[in-house]
């Protein structure tokens, strides 16, 4: 990731928007902070951005609100920063179009390496062909050739398998949703289906991790949904 990003910061909480702000000024990125969505959203309408980093409580109104307002008007990557820690929370930001969530307290660390993932994946979303082909250490996941090689082997996935990865390597590093893994998979019809998920998840990763126990490559997002590791 380039050293200079253009962040946008929406944090109401005076202490943690000083010392974010602080810290990112710090590692070389030139941050504007907002405390409210009506000033985010002016910032962002006015400036081209390469981060967003949004708190959901804010004072005018809540976040979730301006997910897909912020979505109109920039192609940021938005990562959600928030206390709320619920399952259903982390589900209804993430299918209003935030592109990670991160709940607080974080490390500033584990701030900067969200905000690489959300980076190299929307440079990827940026060309003008869709990414179609995977590679991440030993794994490999070809959609145009529909091939899956593990450590150079050939690995066969039964086509529902291939759907899933294929999914999951167009969102590469995204966390997925479970209700969108099961839409764009199986339909909208079975969006409230989540054993079937579990099950071919639990198969891929027999086939593609060296332990399932402790993926590599299939990560889950607890409660949440799924990503694919993206270096």
């Amino acid at each position: 990731m380039d050293s200079k990003q253009q962040v946008l910061l929406i944090e109401d909480d005076e202490h943690l928007r000083v010392m974010l702000l602080t810290a990112l000024t710090e590692y070389g990125h030139k941050v504007t902070a907002a405390k409210t969505a009506s000033a985010a959203f002016q910032i962002a309408r006015e400036s081209i951005l390469n981060v967003i980093l949004l708190d959901l409580g804010l004072p005018d109104f809540d976040g979730n609100q301006l997910i897909p307002m912020l979505k109109e008007i920039s192609d940021a990557p938005i990562i959600v920063i928030s206390a709320r820690d619920k399952e259903a929370q982390k589900i209804a930001a993430l299918d209003a179009g935030a592109d990670d969530y991160l709940t607080k307290p974080f490390g500033v660390g584990e701030l900067l390496a969200r905000m690489r993932s959300a980076l190299r994946r929307s440079l990827q979303i940026a060309q003008p062909v869709p990414s179609s082909r995977y590679i991440c250490r030993a794994l490999e996941i070809d959609i145009q050739k529909h091939q899956v090689l593990f450590a150079g082997e050939l690995v066969h996935v039964t086509p529902v398998e291939f759907r899933l990865l294929t999914v999951l390597v167009r969102h590469t590093g995204k966390v997925m949703t479970h209700r969108q893994l099961l839409r764009e998979v199986w339909g909208p019809n079975h969006e409230e289906d989540g054993h079937y998920l579990r099950i071919y998840m639990r198969q891929l990763r027999r086939k593609l991790e060296l332990n399932p126990a402790e993926p590599q490559y299939l990560l889950t997002e607890p409660g949440v949904g799924y990503r694919l590791e993206f270096e």
